[in-house]
C-alpha cells in the first residue's frame, strides 16, 4: 500500500475523532468544584474572617487543588468565602469573581456561561453549596435542614464537591462528594 494510500486509510479511521469533526457530537461539560467556606473566626458576627484553622484549611484546599486545571473562581461577597478562595486564587495566578450569595441564579448563569471543558472552583456557604448544586443539576447527601432549608452540618467544613455538568440546562449533572480527611 502506497504513503497516500495510508494516510487516507488513516484519516478516515481517526477521522470522526477529531477535535470538531462532528457536528452533533455532545461539547465537553463543565466542571464546578463546590466547598463551603473554610472554618470561621469570631472577630465579626455579620461577616467574620477565617479563624486558624480555616486559614490552615484554605493552605490544605490550595495544595489539594494545585495541579487541577481549574480555571475559574467564584466567591460571595463574604470575607470567609475569599480568604477560603485566596490561596489556591494566588498560587493559580486567579482573580475571584464575587457574585452575591442571595443571587444563585445569576451565579449559575455565569457558570454556565462558561466555555464547554471549563473547570472552575466556588466557594460559598452550608446553605449557598446544596442549593447551587441543585441548580446545576445535582442532589448532595447528608445534608440537615436549616432556616433556608438543606444545608451542610454546621460543623462540616471539609466536604468538597465535584460536578460534572453538562452543558445542556435540562441534563443531571454528575456529582462526587469528598473530604478533607475531618
Amino acid at each position: 500500500m502506497g504513503f497516500a494510500a495510508l494516510a487516507v486509510g488513516v484519516a478516515f479511521v481517526l477521522g470522526p475523532f477529531a477535535q470538531g469533526s462532528q457536528p452533533n457530537a455532545p461539547l465537553a461539560p463543565i466542571t464546578v468544584v463546590l466547598v463551603r467556606h473554610a472554618e470561621k473566626g469570631t472577630d465579626d458576627p455579620r461577616d467574620p474572617s477565617l479563624s486558624d484553622a480555616g486559614k490552615v484549611r484554605a493552605e490544605r484546599l490550595a495544595k489539594m487543588l494545585a495541579s487541577s486545571g481549574l480555571a475559574h473562581v467564584f466567591t460571595s461577597e463574604f470575607k470567609r468565602t475569599q480568604q477560603t478562595a485566596a490561596p489556591f486564587a494566588s498560587a493559580a495566578k486567579l482573580e475571584a469573581q464575587v457574585v452575591p450569595a442571595g443571587k444563585p441564579d445569576e451565579l449559575v448563569a455565569k457558570l454556565r456561561a462558561l466555555a464547554p471543558g471549563s473547570k472552575a472552583l466556588v466557594v460559598g456557604h452550608s446553605n449557598t453549596v446544596p442549593k447551587l448544586a441543585e441548580l446545576l443539576g445535582a442532589k448532595l447527601t447528608r445534608l440537615e435542614k436549616g432556616p433556608a432549608g438543606e444545608q451542610f452540618p454546621d460543623a462540616e467544613y471539609g466536604r468538597v464537591v465535584v460536578l460534572t455538568v453538562p452543558l445542556a440546562a435540562d441534563a443531571a449533572a454528575s456529582v462526587v462528594e469528598l473530604s478533607m480527611g475531618d
